[in-house]
Parts: C-alpha cells; structure tokens; sequence
C-alpha cells in the first residue's frame, strides 16, 4: 500500500497564513470570514481542485470542494472545518499578539489556531496526501464553511444543497485533543417574555411585577435540572444535562421608582442523547405560566433555537476507520470523549442526515480563550489521521 506522506512543514505554515487573518464576523470592524475563505479556496486550486464559493451572507462564503478519487465507485466522505473565530476580547488578557500565528516552544499561537483553523488546514493537507498516493474509491467532499461560532447558516446553507444528501459521513476537524467524539450534547435557547403592568414603586399594589415572577421562573428551572439529573443521571462523555440562565432584563436604571411592565430570561439549556426537547420546552412553557398565574404576569417562550443531540454509534464505518487510523498513526489506543457544546455537525446530523464525528488538533478546552494555541505536532498529527481514516473509508 502506498504510504500517504503530508507536507508537514506545508500544514503548519498554512495554519499560520490562516491564524493571521482576524475572521471574526465583526460588522463595525468590516471583518468577516472571506479573506480566509478566499485563502482556503486559493490554496485547493494550487492541488489542483474546483472548489465552489457560495455566499451565505454578504461577506461570509462557503467553500466546497469536490475531490474525485478516480478508483471507481464508493462511499463519500466528508472533512468539514469552519473559517470564523471568535472576537480576541480583552486584549489586556493576551501575552503576545492575538493574530501572530508564531510558533514558541513548539506551539502555534494566536486566535484561532485551535478552534479551529489547525483543522482546517490539517484536512486540505490530509486531501492532498491521499490524492499524491494515488487512485482511491469514492470521493471526498472539503468543506470550509461560516458561521460555526454563530448561527451556524454555513452548515444550515450546505445542508440544503443536493450535495449534502449524497455524503455518507462526516468528520468536524474541530479542536478535541486526539479524543474521538461521537456524541455531543444538545443545545436550546429560549427567550421567556413576561408581561405585566408598570406602576410607581410607592404603589406596588398597582402592578404586576414581572421581575419577582422571573426570579421564581429561575428557581423553578434550577429544580428542573436536579428533576433531569435524577431521571437521566449523568453521561459517560458529556455529564449531566444543564439549564443555565444566561440573560435577565427588566426594568430601567435611571427609573428605580417604576415598576417595570416587562421582563426577559434566556436560557441556554444543553441536553444529553435521551432528553426529549418538545417535553422540555413544554414543561419550561408551563413553568413560566404557573409562575405568572398569582399576579397575573404572561408568560410566552420563544425557542430561539434548537440543536438536538448527536450520538452516533461508535460501531459506524467511518468512526471504524478514524479509531484505526489514529491507532495506526499515534501508536495509541484511541479515546472516546464528548463534544460539551454544538458543532457543525450537529446541524450537518440534524438537516441532512448525515453520520458525524467530531476529532481534531488543538485542547477542547483552550478555545475561546486568551492567548490561544495548538501543538504543532497535533496538526501533523491530525493531518496523518485523517488521510490514513479516508484510505480506510473510502476503501472499506
């Protein structure tokens, strides 16, 4: 068998050119993911490729690229990455410069470089291994796509296409320290509005006070978690479910006289496989109700959004293969872990069907931090990996 051999140096100075470029979606800056998209999309026309750039948003394109292997039919597999990042914050809170993507003591640094631009680059290098060492079956889909740390439209604007119901499996090169993560955890957002009746703060009797009516909403969804712990207990990879209050908005600071008419919680609730969302959502809805009823506060829920969980059997080909592949490159047995949030694949498993994992250079949980960073040997590492798991796949 034809050894597959990636450009090490190449991946790494790649990941660099990519950590350089501030991909936040930042309409004030007039900053977004296309100077790296565009980046992506030069590079796979140097190997030789035909990516398709599709505009999602104004500024924000996905890149899709169609690699035949020229060795008869078979299954299609997909590497699927994301171009944006999250903002820098505070810059007080960085040692060294936020976009620098040098390298010190062995590690890649800046924003970005774990989550998720090391994978990124470790999954076009990965292609081009796999195409140097010949013909293989099947095909491979690239997919660099926007919006990850969003709303995820890039992977909601690709599962539509024709394309999406035509691939078999899907690995996220997102950052999970070598851990293969067939499940990840659910996500809803919920926006509860509670309406009463403003009055002057001398006069309480004249009000329906929603603000003490949220307080009790946010007591009552602290009981349902303890419910949920006791029901379905904890995850082996992804531990119990949570329903976090993340918002609470009412009043005015400049009128601590007045009753305020109005008030809102969110809550961002991440779920375990198992967790049925209508019945929570339902029983949240009916929570905020009965909260309301004494005083006469209403209560309506909006479901912002709703990400279900993914756990896709570890027995699946493509996890197969990717468990082979790591023992074969690392010399290590593989580790199951979880993904703890929502990745592109929640959404590519959700809208398309698509079997996915989750397994990348780069710790789970150094993103989003200050003074972010990557091994460089996990880039090679992962880049190994995931051409050795295509060969596997594709020829299984």
């Amino acid at each position: 068998m034809t050894e597959l051999t990636v450009d090490e140096a190449g991946v790494v100075a790649f990941t660099q050119e990519l950590v350089r470029i501030r991909s936040v979606n930042d309409p004030e800056a007039g900053t977004a993911e296309l100077p790296a998209a565009l980046l992506v999309e030069e590079r796979m026309r140097q190997f030789g490729w035909d990516p398709v750039v599709t505009e999602v948003a104004p500024g924000r394109p996905n890149v899709v690229a169609v690699i035949e292997g020229g060795g008869g039919p078979g299954p299609t597999l997909m590497l699927e990455g994301h171009t944006d990042v999250v903002t820098e914050g505070d810059l007080t809170a960085w040692s060294f410069d936020p976009y620098a993507g040098d390298i010190v003591d062995g590690r890649l640094r800046g924003r970005g470089s774990a989550d998720m631009k090391a994978g990124v680059a470790a999954m076009i290098y990965a292609a081009r291994a796999l195409c140097d060492a010949g013909p293989f079956p099947g095909r491979l889909v690239l997919g660099a796509l926007v919006d990850e740390e969003g709303l995820m439209l890039g992977a909601k604007a690709f599962a539509r296409t024709p394309l999406a119901a035509e691939v078999d499996a899907a690995i996220c090169c997102e950052p999970e320290a070598g851990e293969i993560c067939a499940v990840s955890k659910g996500a809803v957002r919920l926006l509860v509005r509670f309406e009463g009746a403003m009055a002057h703060g001398a006069m309480p009797q004249h009000a329906r006070n929603p603000l003490p009516v949220a307080a009790d909403l946010i007591r009552a969804v602290a009981d349902l978690q303890d419910e949920l712990l006791q029901r379905h207990g904890e995850h082996e990879h992804l531990g119990q479910n949570y329903l976090t209050p993340t918002v609470v908005l009412g009043g005015d600071t400049d009128q601590i006289n007045v009753i305020p008419a109005r008030a809102v919680v969110c809550l961002d609730i991440r779920t375990i496989p198992g967790v049925d969302h209508v019945e929570l959502i339902g029983a949240i809805t009916a929570l905020a109700g009965t909260c309301g009823e004494p005083t006469g506060v209403v209560a309506s829920v909006e479901v912002v959004d709703d990400r279900p969980a993914v756990d896709t059997p570890v027995d699946h080909p493509a996890i197969v293969a990717l468990a082979a592949a790591h023992e074969a490159v690392t010399g290590q047995p593989a580790v199951y872990g979880g993904v703890p949030g929502a990745t592109d694949g929640t959404i590519l498993t959700r809208d398309a069907g698509i079997p996915t994992v989750v397994y990348g250079p780069g710790g789970k949980w150094i993103a989003h931090q200050a003074d972010e960073y990557v091994e460089v040997q996990e880039i090679i590492q992962a880049a190994r990996v995931y051409a050795e798991t295509a060969r596997r796949f594709l020829t299984s």
